[in-house]
């Protein structure tokens, strides 16, 4: 499937796989967004280009998780209503047959404004946090997990700066939450895919690469990179994904 790749330029994309696997992970990302780009950028099939960026996905992501749940970040009660509604509505958005790319040009503008946001360009972040609204987050979740799965993402691209962004969470408890999220729905739309299509090893090729970029991102992240460097890396991705959205 990928024969007609040359081992020099296979070479030059697992280093900036690597490169990719680390930013995203030091957001608690899976970087599913960043592994489409850059496989289109150097012309992978397309047929290998979703399947690759689930795993990858399942695999930073959960890596992340991990890391972030290990220092005491993750919060349950975060988690669970995003996720409650999320996961069938992600498989909603996926078998809607829609066109997607009105969603992609507004979806990229929300996430630019939330980049802004969160550089203090309009108003800043909360400086304390508020109590969860259920209720809220059971809506954002079923509207996150539909666009998710209409577009192909994991959905923590989104969750994340709504997190910080309503006060109902700090950016490194943000990380673990959107790492779980972007997990399971991962998976779910890995069994989608594989219900329909063989997996094969193929697919396998470049998680030990990226597990490097994103071992060492979800370390930093999660416990050596102060706040500040981390809204950054997090502004960096959103940015990086706002490109990829409105513009590949």
């Amino acid at each position: 499937m990928m024969g007609g790749i040359s081992l020099e330029i296979i070479g030059v994309f697992c280093i900036l796989l690597v490169v990719v696997a680390f930013l995203y992970a030091s957001v608690g990302h899976g970087g599913a967004s960043g592994y489409i780009a850059l496989m289109s950028i150097f012309s992978f099939p397309i047929a290998f280009i979703k399947p690759t960026a689930l795993l990858l996905n399942i695999c930073i992501s959960g890596i992340a998780f991990w890391f972030f749940r290990k220092h005491k970040h993750f919060k349950w009660n975060l988690f669970y209503p995003f996720a409650l509604t999320s996961i069938p509505a992600s498989f909603l958005g996926g078998y809607l047959n829609v066109d997607p790319s009105l969603y992609k040009q507004v979806l990229g503008v929300v996430l630019f404004i939330a980049t802004l946001r969160m550089l203090g360009f309009l108003g800043r972040e909360k400086e304390t946090k508020r109590k969860l609204n259920t209720s809220s987050a059971l809506l954002l979740g079923c509207g996150i997990g539909f666009f998710s799965g209409m577009i192909g993402i994991g959905g923590g691209i989104i969750l994340s700066p709504v997190l910080v962004l309503l006060g109902w969470a700090n950016l490194k408890e943000a990380a673990a939450v959107s790492a779980l999220f972007i997990f399971v729905n991962s998976v779910s739309g890995l069994l989608g895919y594989a219900s329909h299509y063989p997996l094969t090893t193929e697919y396998l090729l470049f998680i030990p690469v990226a597990l490097i970029g994103g071992s060492l991102g979800a370390l930093y992240g999660s416990g050596k990179f102060p706040d500040h460097v981390l809204k950054y890396t997090l502004s960096f991705v959103l940015i990086i994904a706002c490109v990829k959205l409105m513009v590949l």
